[in-house]
């Protein structure tokens, strides 16, 4: 069982890594350098319905790692993992109350993704100026975080209808 488990984390990971790297070739402008639509988002919450808290923050971690090695640089490394962080802790605590609709956990997942990362930021260039963006990017994550959720929560329906996903533990 557990060399099932293990395969299926291996299959997220990959897939994870792939929405990175599809989203990267999107070239939508949201007005802010750098904002994205989330796309990995959605295995990460898949992983943490689906499999539990370890194994979304494993695969999270990796994915940004991994992907930034190939594809990008340091800061973005320090960027996705604050955003990353910041906005796996409210979604782990709020899916753990079980009072939220994964849409809902989604919709705080990006807001707290953004405002991680414009934290990172404000500390990296130190400069507090950058907090006006503040506004912007609680709409975007509000908005991106929406459509990630009803995303994720589409797919997750579908998972459970078609396999027997006690089998994967």
């Amino acid at each position: 069982m557990k060399t099932k488990k293990i395969a299926y984390l291996g299959i997220m990971l990959a897939l994870a890594m792939i929405f990175s790297y599809v989203e990267s070739l999107i070239p939508i402008y949201f007005g802010v350098y750098g904002m994205k639509l989330g796309l990995p988002n959605i295995v990460i919450l898949l992983v943490l319905y689906l499999f539990g808290p370890w194994e979304a923050i494993l695969i999270n971690i990796l994915r940004i790692l991994l992907t930034g090695v190939m594809f990008t640089n340091l800061y973005s490394i320090l960027f996705s993992l604050s955003g990353a962080i910041c906005s796996f802790v409210v979604m782990y605590l709020l899916k753990k109350t079980k009072r939220f609709h994964m849409i809902v956990i989604s919709v705080f997942g990006g807001i707290f993704h953004n405002a991680g990362q414009l934290l990172a930021a404000i500390w990296i260039v130190n400069n507090y100026h950058l907090s006006f963006y503040l506004p912007i990017l609680l709409i975007a994550g509000f908005i991106t975080g929406l459509l990630i959720g009803i995303a994720a929560n589409e797919i997750y329906i579908r998972c459970n209808k078609i396999f027997f996903l006690k089998e994967i533990e």
